[in-house]
């Protein structure tokens, strides 16, 4: 749940105005599917205990096409060559208007007795379960321009609604319209944001609102007169798009969909005043200006945060205690709890130390290693005089989603910064005050040369959607986590994506294989760390060894070991266990263990997979023990990086040429000679 939309836990009485837009297509006629999934999200809320009161338009547009219609069959054919008038909304609202519906006008309300009569039949009404259902009566309204003359107690049904909100003291009015709120500008205009949260002292005045509604009276300037009026008496205002029915249910699970009016906005704390653009817009300036630095300023930055980690160890350490328990109260996964907890780690017999120790030492590795920016990759004389090198340099601005793992964040930050990188990270709830007191440890250890907004820190999973659409700031997104996050990422951005979707490892085991050699592998490889992802998922031995008393042994140690084994075709036969339902693979580590080298170079030649080990646990496929100093994640993706993804993962390149006023001019006199330079030459 969005922070700024928890008021909804104790919303039940909702006011929704249904737009004429939203309830009709554009050439006039009833949007039938639109409008019964709408009833029918109202419908479930109604059986789920919410008190349901609806204003709804539609009678303009409706009309609007079957006077169209009626004049085409009254008219001649001169007639239909003069240009044609557009038929007033007034007219078109009178025509074939149900008596299902109650009608009111702007002088009903002028009226005390009515009003009092008005909330006794609704509260009634609700009483019994019904949705009452409002519309302004437009066929005799005495307004000229509805949507320019706004005196009187309404003028269109967004101001009815506004009215009704407060009249019957409703939690929440939602306004449903046809487009997904209030943005900075016209919603044509490609450069317009969407605004999760109006705030008066911010937006007032300064957004320039499109054109009218196209079949209604009103528009969203309408809408947003109403909202205000309505939030700032006191009733919460949320202005969203009804083409897409589930946006109702959104709106009460606390979702951050469409624009928000409350009258406490601009005193939250917590509102995402810095957008999601802005936040990758800051990391980006940020980014720039940690280039500009030298090596050696980058490399004390991550000392610093080394040393700050460190002494704040005790504070980390309370927080990260408070996520474990509410994990556990809140009954999550064993698997997902393990990799949550920041722990005490074995440095020697006699000797304990908590994680972040671990953490800091891994940062002080990674400050340490060799300038990763402006190296020259090959260099080049293209004519005499006319060099051109290929140079490493950063990407830009990452955005980093994980579940759990809250070190995961430590590791990520100290190879963004060493590799000149801004970065935007979302971790999971569970995590929560764990990453948060993480990540205001490293950015008050950022200087203001470089500025804390180099590292931002998503609090909500709302934000994810506007992040992955910013693929002109964002360079790279890197889903560490669950198959389903990778799979759900990949197919939501344009954005580049390294991962992997399945952590699935193969441990193969030759007939020639020594088994005792071949049981510390398998067993370190599943039960050191089950929950990682280069912990063995698949067991694969050679049909010589199925018989054999170590392959049997073997079985058993890893059933002590609690593991639950699933066979192929023929082992779930030879073994009496189920049969898999999936022999999935993805290519992230694959491991042979066998005495035949022939055989084992074969293996590492020809399997396809970003690790092949060779009588080694795959357990080694890690950004630390490879010498990374740590890692991003692990990508099984074919281009830019592969495995895990070190510093050298988070850096792309460019050419730079150096030349004294050559020129092309067809290739004429251009005495091209691409001769391969030393890297040190000059």
């Amino acid at each position: 749940m969005d922070p700024t939309r928890a008021f909804v836990k104790n919303v039940k009485r909702v006011v929704f105005k249904v737009g004429t837009a939203v309830v009709t297509r554009d050439d006039g006629r009833l949007a039938v599917g639109r409008v019964g999934a709408i009833f029918e999200q109202l419908e479930v809320l109604n059986s789920q205990g919410y008190e349901i009161i609806l204003v709804t338009s539609g009678a303009v547009g409706a009309g609007r096409q079957r006077l169209k219609y009626r004049r085409l069959l009254n008219s001649s054919f001169a007639d239909l060559q003069k240009p044609q008038i557009e038929i007033d909304g007034k007219a078109c609202a009178a025509l074939d208007v149900t008596s299902s519906q109650l009608l009111v006008t702007d002088n009903d309300f002028k009226s005390p007795d009515f009003r009092t009569q008005l909330s006794q039949t609704v509260n009634v009404l609700l009483a019994l379960r019904s949705i009452p259902i409002f519309n302004e009566n437009d066929a005799i309204s005495t307004r000229k321009a509805p949507y320019e003359d706004s005196t009187g107690i309404f003028w269109d049904n967004d101001s009815l609604a506004s009215l009704l909100a407060l009249e019957l003291k409703a939690d929440l009015l939602v306004l449903l319209s046809d487009v997904e709120g209030l943005y900075s500008g016209p919603p044509s205009n490609p450069n317009s944001k969407l605004i999760p949260t109006y705030i008066k002292n911010k937006h007032q005045g300064v957004i320039q609102f499109g054109d009218k509604s196209r079949v209604g009276r009103g528009g969203m300037h309408a809408k947003v007169k109403a909202a205000i009026n309505a939030a700032y008496a006191g009733t919460p205002v949320v202005i969203t798009s009804g083409f897409d029915a589930r946006n109702i249910s959104r709106v009460l699970e606390g979702q951050r969909v469409g624009t928000l009016f409350h009258q406490d906005a601009h005193s939250w704390t917590t509102i995402s005043e810095f957008s999601a653009r802005d936040m990758a817009v800051a990391a980006r300036e940020c980014s720039i200006r940690l280039q500009s630095v030298s090596s050696e300023e980058r490399r004390k930055i991550l000392s610093n945060i080394a040393d700050a980690l460190e002494d704040n160890e005790n504070v980390i350490k309370v927080e990260n205690e408070a996520d474990v328990d509410a994990a556990h109260e809140a009954h999550y996964d064993e698997s997902l709890i393990s990799r949550l907890v920041l722990k005490p780690e074995k440095a020697s017999k006699n000797f304990k130390f908590f994680q972040i120790s671990s953490l800091a030492k891994s940062i002080r590795t990674i400050a340490d290693m060799e300038e990763p920016i402006g190296q020259i990759l090959k260099k080049t004389e293209i004519a005499e005089g006319l060099i051109l090198e290929k140079t490493t340099c950063p990407l830009g601005v990452l955005l980093i989603i994980f579940e759990s793992r809250p070190d995961a964040l430590v590791q990520i930050a100290s190879l963004a910064i060493r590799s000149g990188n801004g970065l935007l990270l979302k971790g999971g709830k569970e995590a929560r005050r764990t990453n948060a007191i993480l990540h205001k440890v490293i950015t008050e250890a950022i200087p203001d040369t470089v500025g804390e907004k180099l590292i931002g820190l998503v609090t909500s999973k709302e934000e994810i959607p506007d992040l992955l659409k910013l693929d002109d700031v964002i360079d790279l997104v890197i889903p560490r986590g669950s198959n389903r996050l990778v799979s759900q990422i990949k197919s939501s951005t344009k954005i580049p994506v390294l991962g992997h979707s399945d952590g699935i490892c193969h441990v193969y085991v030759d007939k020639s294989a020594n088994m005792e050699m071949a049981r510390h592998i398998i067993m370190d490889s599943k039960l050191d760390y089950p929950a990682a992802c280069n912990a063995m998922e698949t067991l694969l031995v050679h049909q010589d060894l199925t018989n054999s008393e170590g392959f049997q042994d073997l079985v058993l140690e890893l059933r002590h070991g609690g593991v639950t084994l699933y066979g192929g075709p023929q082992a779930s036969s030879v073994l009496n266990i189920l049969e898999a339902n999936s022999l999935h693979q993805d290519g992230h580590t694959e491991c042979i263990v066998a005495e035949d080298e022939e055989i084992a170079e074969y293996f590492l030649h020809q399997v396809d997979s970003a690790a092949v080990f060779h009588n080694a646990s795959t357990r080694f496929c890690d950004g630390m023990r490879f010498g990374l100093g740590a890692e991003v994640g692990i990508s099984t993706s074919k281009i830019h990086a592969r495995g895990p993804v070190g510093v050298e993962g988070l850096l792309t390149t460019k050419w730079v040429m150096r030349g004294n006023g050559h020129i092309v001019k067809g290739d004429e006199g251009v005495n091209y000679t691409h001769k391969n330079l030393d890297l040190n030459e000059e």
